[in-house]
Formats: structure tokens, sequence, C-alpha cells
């Protein structure tokens, strides 16, 4: 069995045929799905599919690209649900950042409030976070080192910075995505072996990052069998190996 540690089911690419995303997932060994909480606007949607299909769950938090509208007293109605597994979508990203300098000071400070807040506050309901990282690897490290909980998270996506492996030490785990299948993947392909296994974990991000051979497709969770392949292909276990580890590492991680 595999599970998808983070897929936007909420998204509405998915509104008019997520019963058969998710029959044909669970076809191909899908056991469970995640659902991050990434914008406030479809959260209710997410909690809606983790109601109704058994094998659902979410995550309460906000983008680093909606930090400007973080209202954590609106998260704090879902987050005693009880399929609710972690803290996030949280973190920074740099790679849009405005013009002046002034402004990416700005931008950065309001990032690192908001994600500060979000670390502290799944530290005081012990659940683990997922973290969105990008160009921004540095000062994720920094804050992660000095803030976060003995419950860990899950770097997701992970970007293939070595220097955020010292997470694996503060129980942090690492997000493997269809970008692994990508053919210019050559930094994450060097690094994958380094990843301690019992800290591997598979995803999709669907709709996005979509994996080889069906890029330019909308993304599904029934895809994370192409990037468990890979994975195989990479560290000479077999698929259901795999499968297996990366299931049980999610399971230790979120406590289903």
């Amino acid at each position: 069995m595999i599970i998808d540690t983070h897929c936007h089911l909420d998204d509405e690419r998915y509104r008019d045929d997520i019963e058969s995303v998710l029959m044909q997932a669970k076809a191909k060994g899908v056991e469970k799905f995640i659902i991050p909480g990434a914008d406030p606007v479809t959260l209710q949607r997410a909690v809606e599919l983790a109601e109704l299909y058994e094998a659902v769950y979410f995550s309460v938090g906000v983008h680093p690209y909606d930090a400007h509208g973080y209202d954590r007293a609106f998260l704090e109605t879902y987050v005693t649900h009880p399929k609710c597994v972690a803290i996030g979508e949280c973190g920074l990203d740099y790679f849009r950042l405005p013009e002046t300098q002034e402004q990416i000071d700005e931008e950065k400070k309001v990032q690192k409030a908001v994600f500060l807040d979000q670390i502290l506050w799944a530290k005081s309901l012990k659940k683990p976070l997922i973290v969105h990282v990008r160009e921004s690897s540095a000062d994720c490290l920094e804050m992660l080192e000095a803030h976060a909980g003995e419950e860990g998270g899950v770097l997701h996506c992970y970007n293939a910075d070595e220097s955020l492996l010292k997470l694996a030490k503060k129980n942090f785990y690492y997000g493997i995505g269809g970008v692994l299948t990508f053919k210019n993947a050559k930094k994450l392909i060097n690094v994958y072996p380094k990843i301690p296994q019992d800290k591997l974990l598979i995803e999709t991000d669907a709709p996005y990052l979509t994996p080889h051979p069906h890029r330019g497709e909308r993304n599904e969770p029934s895809y994370t069998t192409f990037v468990a392949e890979k994975m195989s292909e990479l560290s000479g276990l077999s698929y259901t190996q795999i499968a297996d580890l990366s299931t049980q590492n999610a399971y230790r991680l979120f406590g289903f």
C-alpha cells in the first residue's frame, strides 16, 4: 500500500470527478490521502471530503503566499477535528519576492512571523508540521532547528538541499513526489540515497508536479506509483519495500 501524504483534493479541478479519482488511486494501492491546508478558502471542502471518505485526512495551515491573511482563530475551529493530522502547509517561499529591498524585507518578516506562529502552534498541540520550503532553506532550517517540537514533520516536495538533511535528527521526514521522475532532477536524484529510509514519504502535490510519463496532465494520487517505481530504481529496494517503508513512516509521523 501507498499513502499520498500531500494531495490538494480540495482543488476545483477535482470537483466533478473526485469519486473516480479516489477509486482509481485505491485500485493502484493508495491506502490514504492527506489534503494539506494550504488555502483557507478551500479548507471547508477538505473537511467535507475527510468526513465523506474514510481514507481522506486533512491538515490546517496557511501557505506562505497567503501569510498576509493569516487568521489562526479561523483555523482553530478545524484543528480539533478527529481527522486533522497536522499543521500546514506552512513555511517560507522566497521564489516570488517584491522588487524593492524594503518590500522584500517586509515580505520575509511577515512570512517568518506567520511560519513561527504555526511552528509553535503545532508544538503546543503535539502535531507534526507540513513544511513548504522554496528558495528559503537557510531560514527554514534555522527556524525549525530552534523552535520545532519533537513531533517534527515533513519537508513537502523536498528540494534536495543537503543542509536540510540535518532535520532528520529532529524527526523531520522528506516528501518525495513527481519531481524525482523529471529528466532535469539530477540534484534530487543525487541526494536521494542520502535520505534516511525511515524518513521517506511519498506524495503527489496533485494537481501539480505530475510525474513522467504524464507531465502536462492533471496530477492524481494514483500517480504515486510512478514515484515509488523511481524510488525503487534509485535505492535498490523493491517496489513493495518502498511502498511498505513509506507507509510505515507515514503512520508513524501522522499517527493514523
